[in-house]
């Protein structure tokens, strides 16, 4: 599923990633609350109409940037292991993306509670990603533990993103988590 709001190839793909790194590097250079689609659509060296044209705000530039970053995780195992040293792996995979750039992680604690259509898409597909993602070392999260593993994950990124949480804790911290849940589940 496309991070913008229409398919784009060739020229358009071009200016979406023009857009898409820009924004990244806009959001090391200044507080998310200065960030403007203006300002990201100046650094790629666009018109602001073209980029509100694949953007409909920050938010959901921001949780473009954040689905393509999952996308671009290493896929998981082909045949899952099902065990505590999986269940880890996978949820450090997930986490390394946030801990390595607490900047971006910052903002997408923001940029995702928006009431954005174009958020909530990007927001029901990030999510569904890493549940697929830890079910494949778990064996499916669904109804009460995904939705608790879902609760916690949101919880610790937003204790994170608002400084309460030291951005590198979230591995271990969501690995304990995980584990209480599939004890609980009898997994």
């Amino acid at each position: 599923m496309e991070p913008v709001r229409r398919i784009v190839d060739g020229r358009r793909a071009d200016t979406v990633q023009r857009l898409l790194t820009a924004a990244i590097e806009e959001v090391r250079a200044v507080r998310y609350s200065d960030l403007t689609v203006r300002s990201v659509a100046k650094r790629a060296d666009v018109s602001p109409a073209t980029a509100y044209t694949y953007f409909s705000s920050k938010e959901h530039l921001i949780c473009a940037i954040l689905w393509s970053k999952v996308q671009e995780l290493p896929p998981p195992p082909a045949n899952p292991r099902r065990s505590q040293s999986a269940l880890t792996e996978a949820v450090q995979t997930i986490t390394q993306m946030f801990t390595s750039e607490p900047e971006l992680s910052r903002a997408c604690t923001t940029a995702l509670l928006a009431d954005d259509p174009e958020v909530q898409r990007l927001r029901d597909q990030i999510g569904e990603a890493l549940l697929r993602r830890l079910g494949n070392a778990t064996g499916p999260l669904t109804g009460t533990a995904g939705e608790a593993f879902t609760m916690s994950f949101v919880g610790a990124m937003v204790l994170a993103g608002t400084g309460y949480l030291p951005f590198e804790e979230l591995p271990q911290r969501l690995t304990k988590v995980t584990s209480l849940l599939l004890r609980r589940r009898g997994s």
